[in-house]
């Protein structure tokens, strides 16, 4: 694919839009939904300046909010193409003081960084799972080369903890690690502090972990590599397996691989836990977005399959019986809550609901009564992950903002939209209209400029 960079300002007239700027390609709609409508790529790197703000953008936020996701070239067998794969390209708008700066997109250089971006340790770094290295990113977000600090391959989701402000993952290496997975904490200015090997008796896909007081949590679940996709040369060589037994690991933190407490699972497959803690009872609490089964008919994408929903997983350490139980049946993806209670008890909890291949609404999940609220984008809009950013200075637990991209499938254009945890039913607390769109992509986080500031 030909990349093009372009500058504009917001609010001018772009009566004929170029694909991948607004335009949506459908050379593809009858072969493969992943590369239909807002999850096609673009071809384009934008920078807006000029922004519009529709409402009024809290005079807290000062930082930049991000995403990364998978932006494949103009080649792409339709046939062979899975979402999980292609180049990655991250998405910025940086805020300050009441107003939005700029937004830009670039492409991410490196191995293949494709599925989250953060800040840490004052870096920006995109990051994927398996075999790529994280890479290192300006704050305008153009790459700057590998972060070789973590050695062989990262993950998509590493944990912070919030009282040590330690980041924790789970690596995997398909290519390379066929028979076990490293347990690797950063510090908190951004050098390795700890690794080791867990041993496995396969090569699963895994996309996550959790963390809570005591235990780093492994989820080794029924979607391993295969060595026939493999040598069929597809581009994402995992599928269900019936036979893998699917169990859930409480690591001690303080522990060795030999110490972990391994728990049976009914077979399932979880990209996303929303928060795992441990009750005044020593028992560890997962609450977790769970599909019955993965890459089994639809090995293109998540979705095929079977719709995520919300379950809690209820684990009696000593006697490694796990209790599972469905919150929300709902279609339901990308978790997140306050980030200083991940690994702790809490109430609330915020996902996108699922629908026929979008997302039209985000819930929010009160853990505690088991009930949900809802705020809907509105008839031909679909949103993104809604990440949290606490309010300054607040106590209660949901004082805080939602911030996540919405698209119009009219306009085939994307806005940041902004919203009051607390109260769901008061709409937008401002939006900024762009006159691009943001792919569906994948994660993304609020990186404020205490984390990862201009320099």
């Amino acid at each position: 694919m030909a990349t093009r960079r372009i500058l504009l300002k917001s609010g001018l007239a772009l009566p004929l839009l170029p694909l991948g700027l607004g335009a949506c390609s459908d050379s593809t709609s009858d072969t493969n939904p992943y590369l239909q409508a807002n999850f096609s790529p673009l071809d384009v790197e934008s920078t807006v300046t000029g922004l519009n703000v529709i409402g009024e953008l809290p005079a807290e936020l000062n930082g930049r909010f991000l995403r990364n996701g998978p932006n494949p070239g103009a080649d792409v067998d339709p046939r062979n193409y899975h979402w999980f794969t292609g180049a990655g390209m991250v998405h910025g708008l940086r805020l300050r003081e009441g107003r939005a700066e700029w937004y830009r997109n670039r492409y991410v250089g490196g191995s293949g960084a494709n599925t989250n971006v953060i800040g840490h340790g004052g870096r920006t770094m995109a990051i994927v799972e398996s075999g790529g290295l994280p890479q290192n990113l300006s704050y305008k977000l153009d790459s700057l080369g590998d972060n070789t600090v973590i050695g062989e391959g990262f993950s998509a989701h590493p944990k912070l903890d919030p009282d040590t402000g330690e980041l924790h993952a789970m690596c995997y290496d398909w290519a390379n690690l066929r028979d076990h997975v490293r347990y690797v904490v950063i510090g908190s200015d951004g050098e390795l502090v700890q690794e080791q090997e867990i041993p496995l008796p396969g090569m699963p896909m895994i996309h996550d972990m959790s963390l809570t007081k005591n235990y780093a949590i492994i989820y080794d679940l029924p979607v391993t590599l295969s060595l026939l996709a493999v040598g069929l040369g597809s581009s994402l060589p995992f599928r269900w397996d019936k036979e893998y037994e699917p169990r859930v690991g409480l690591l001690p933190r303080d522990g060795s691989a030999s110490e972990i407490i391994w728990s049976p699972l009914k077979p399932n497959y979880a990209y996303h836990p929303m928060n795992a803690y441990e009750d005044a009872d020593g028992r560890v609490v997962i609450d977790i977005v769970r599909y019955e089964k993965m890459f089994e008919a639809d090995i293109q994408g998540p979705f095929g399959d079977s719709a995520p929903r919300l379950d809690r997983w209820t684990i009696i350490p000593h006697n490694r019986k796990v209790t599972e139980e469905i919150v929300d049946a709902r279609g339901q993806e990308f978790p997140r809550i306050h980030p200083s209670l991940n690994g702790k008890p809490y109430r609330y909890g915020y996902t996108v609901a699922y629908e026929d291949y979008g997302f039209p609404a985000i819930y929010k999940q009160d853990m505690q009564t088991g009930t949900a609220t809802e705020y809907r984008f509105g008839a031909g809009m679909q949103g993104a992950e809604p990440v949290f950013v606490p309010k300054e200075g607040a106590t209660a637990e949901d004082a805080g903002y939602l911030l996540t991209y919405v698209f119009d499938e009219a306009a085939k254009t994307s806005s940041l939209l902004v919203l009051d945890a607390q109260d769901l039913s008061r709409g937008a607390v401002a939006s900024v209209p762009l006159p691009v769109r943001v792919p569906y992509g994948f994660h993304g986080n609020w990186v404020p400029d205490s984390v990862a500031g201009p320099t």
